[in-house]
């Protein structure tokens, strides 16, 4: 495919409407994104309706004044007719291996507290030996088979759900998560993980639209708590995202470490997993 000259026989609709839904998540209208990108709106008007398909340049600078992902960049791409331009390598092949091996560091340091490395449906690529050790003081994590999600790890009966404390606050909060996650990215599947997790038991109905309200006022996050031994372990985590991405595992890519959220949960930390701060 050249990825000057428009495919002929591309779909202008799809298009339009991958455009418009763009622009209505984002809250933008046609005169905001007109003034915004530089384009006319009567060109916007054009694109959306299927009435015309812009050229390559166009279509980028609308999605990029858009932040539309880079995955979905592509498939507007493939929507106008042209080849995509972002890499869909995957996250271990070579031309990552620079952000791989940073990331390899960055779990390594955050010991003796748990750091894992997921994709963008919270699959688990990496993880330090602090996280391995954390959840295998709750389950055996070698008899869990197959590809492990963090998310169904914490939502199943048979995995970490027992231990979670304030069961409601947590998968609420987790939900709304998912939930802003998926509304982000249209051809992308994490509503499908967002309906698996619904059809865990105890989920609460009323999680779109409730607010925590038995987390103490002075928290500043919503802590992920653990029962251990007659106490609870709080953790909150910082999420971060490789800055300045080229590739679409580059931006898909999420590093999460978890922090202990008061002294007490440092302290019992440092105790049961003491061999990891050496």
């Amino acid at each position: 495919m050249n990825v000057g000259s428009p495919n002929p026989r591309a779909s202008s609709s799809e298009l339009g409407e991958l455009l418009r839904f763009w622009r209505d998540v984002r809250g933008v209208s046609q005169l905001d994104l007109s003034l915004e990108a530089g384009i006319s709106q009567r060109q916007i008007s054009f694109i959306e309706s299927g009435r015309s398909v812009p050229g390559r340049h166009t279509v980028l600078t609308l999605a990029q004044t858009l932040d539309v992902p880079l995955r979905e960049r592509n498939a507007l791409l493939l929507a106008a007719g042209y080849a995509p331009v972002y890499s869909e390598a995957p996250w271990n092949a070579q031309e990552m291996h620079s952000v791989v091996r940073a990331l390899e560091r960055v779990v390594r340091q955050h010991e003796p507290f748990p750091a894992i490395v997921m994709d963008r449906h919270w699959n688990v690529l990496m993880t330090n030996d602090a996280a391995l050790s954390f959840f295998n003081h709750f389950i055996d994590m070698a008899s869990r088979e197959g590809r492990r999600n963090m998310l169904h790890l914490i939502f199943d009966p048979q995995g970490m759900r027992p231990f979670v404390a304030d069961w409601d606050n947590v998968s609420r909060s987790l939900l709304q998560r998912v939930y802003r996650e998926a509304a982000g990215h249209m051809i992308d599947n994490t509503s499908s993980l967002l309906d698996e997790l619904l059809a865990y038991p105890d989920v609460p109905h009323d999680w779109k639209s409730h607010l925590a309200r038995s987390v103490t006022p002075t928290m500043p996050v919503i802590p992920l708590g653990f029962v251990s031994e007659g106490g609870v372990l709080r953790y909150f985590s910082m999420v971060t995202s490789v800055g300045t991405p080229q590739t679409v595992a580059a931006q898909e890519l999420r590093l999460e470490c978890m922090f202990p959220a008061d002294d007490a949960t440092e302290a019992r930390h440092q105790q049961l997993f003491a061999a990891h701060s050496k």
